[in-house]
């Protein structure tokens, strides 16, 4: 977790921006023939595809210069690499992500994300996966609560998604604009087929 990874000064033109100039979308879910619409906007960029919840997302190589320059830095800070970034906004208290892990396997064996935050502050939530005998019950895990503000940096790496489960919960208080963004690593399915 790395606070002020952006300052505020920064993190607040670089907000309005990101805000204005994304192209955000909503993306429809269907679940057990349910469609519903997905409780945050979002937007791609990245030379392939991701599909995530079934949802397919397409190639947009297209990266806005800000967004290309924060990819840089970031990666001078961590010495990774990311080829691919998915915008997360949260428009107020009411949007939100549910519980699940990044282990698509287009993400490859312990995907590295890098987390940027800007805008409100939101908890972000992990909850370890429970053992086998525990048969999918997650009363009694371990669970971690973080308040991700302004300019904030986390990093998820090694066992992350594999041990854990992370959440962007919704609000009883009211909350102003965030935005995310997930910088990852993106591999061609191995088959060269996409799901």
């Amino acid at each position: 977790l790395i606070p002020g990874f952006i300052d505020s000064e920064q993190a607040d033109w670089m907000f309005e921006q990101l805000l204005q100039d994304i192209p955000w979308g909503q993306r429809t879910h269907v679940r057990q023939e349910v469609s519903f619409e997905e409780p945050r906007l979002t937007s791609w960029y990245g030379e392939l595809p991701y599909t995530y919840s079934r949802i397919t997302m397409q190639p947009n190589p297209n990266w806005h210069p800000l967004l290309t320059m924060l990819k840089e830095r970031i990666e001078e800070l961590t010495g990774y690499t990311f080829n691919s970034l998915l915008c997360n906004l949260y428009r107020n208290e009411k949007d939100s992500v549910d519980w699940h892990s990044d282990d698509e396997p287009s993400l490859g064996k312990n995907p590295i994300i890098a987390s940027l935050s800007f805008g409100a502050t939101r908890t972000f939530e992990m909850r370890k996966k429970p053992s086998p005998e525990e048969d999918g019950d997650y009363t009694y895990v371990e669970r971690l609560r973080i308040s991700l503000d302004h300019g904030t940096l986390l990093m998820m790496e090694g066992a992350t998604q594999e041990d854990w489960q992370h959440r962007v919960p919704k609000e009883y208080h009211s909350r102003d604009e965030r935005i995310n963004l997930t910088f990852r690593m993106i591999y061609p399915e191995p088959d060269g087929v996409w799901k």
